[in-house]
């Protein structure tokens, strides 16, 4: 192909994001940045560039970020042992201080710095700054006999401090939130990315709400990606044991941001490179839409 050719088929790229550009223009999009994408450099420079290019568009991106890779890492090497309760990590006080100090010291602060680095203006938050995320001890998984086990110091958000995030979108920074809550009396609490995130995207009235994963989306049985859900095809899935696992939560956290307010949610894949902006910018996108 010649370079007049690839200069064609930008410009037609260009022309067919523009609609979506202006009508964005002002929108909240929450992006829950995790996964393999936190484990490339590359991957994670390319997302701290597009997110600065959604900024400079008009776009008021607010990233909540996971990390839990880092954190067995971290705990490993402080020789601090794991439990797990039916696949999820045991909070124990120890393994919340580690928690906390991987994801807003250290992760946070690498995005920021990254996308800061690209030209964006990124500030590291905690969700225990400014009560930024309140939150109470979160209802544990059933065990065999239908009980509520217990996973310590695990959260759920209450209440979202909207008015900072609002102050700082306003400013022209973008919000780099980790996701680690407090309650009122001093507590705080390890949160989901995604949860964490859906309560952001609720609470802001986002236009859009975006897990980044490590699978291209929601598959059916035969494979292949289905390019939007709505809630009553995600019971269909669930009811025919298409949709398992990991993914159920995710798609819960989708619905609960739509019920709350968010006007689309979507599953993405974070290996892809600028998969954010090919969900946003085209009329395919790349992932998993879901809508009420």
């Amino acid at each position: 192909m010649s370079d007049s050719t690839h200069d064609a088929v930008r410009a037609e790229h260009l022309i067919e994001a523009l609609p979506y550009i202006l009508s964005y223009q002002g929108a909240t999009v929450v992006i829950k940045f995790g996964g393999h994408a936190m484990l490339s450099e590359e991957l994670q420079d390319g997302f701290a560039k597009d997110v600065t290019l959604l900024r400079l568009l008009g776009f008021k991106p607010v990233v909540v970020h996971g990390g839990g890779p880092g954190i067995s890492r971290m705990l490993k090497r402080l020789d601090i042992g794991s439990r797990f309760v039916e696949g999820l990590r045991y909070t124990d006080p120890e393994t919340l201080e580690v928690v906390e100090m991987v994801l807003a010291g250290s992760i946070g602060k690498d995005i920021a710095g990254r996308i800061t680095r690209a030209g964006g203006a990124a500030v590291g938050l905690s969700g225990k700054d400014a009560l930024l995320i309140e939150a109470r001890k979160a209802a544990g998984p059933r065990g065999p006999g239908g009980e509520e086990l217990d996973v310590g110091l695990v959260g759920e958000p209450v209440r979202v401090n909207k008015a900072l995030l609002a102050h700082l979108g306003e400013g022209g920074f973008i919000p780099v939130i980790a996701p680690v809550g407090s309650d009122r009396e001093g507590g705080s609490w390890n949160i989901n990315a995604d949860t964490a995130a859906a309560a952001v995207a609720g609470e802001l009235k986002a236009r859009r709400l975006i897990l980044l994963t490590d699978v291209e989306g929601v598959l059916d049985g035969e494979g292949n990606l289905i390019l939007e859900l709505d809630r009553a095809r995600i019971a269909d899935l669930r009811a025919g044991g298409q949709v398992t696992g990991g993914m159920i939560p995710k798609l819960e956290c989708c619905l609960e941001a739509l019920d709350n307010g968010c006007s689309a949610a979507s599953i993405i894949d974070g290996r892809v490179p600028h998969s954010l902006l090919l969900e946003i910018f085209t009329h395919r996108g790349c992932g998993t839409e879901v809508k009420l």
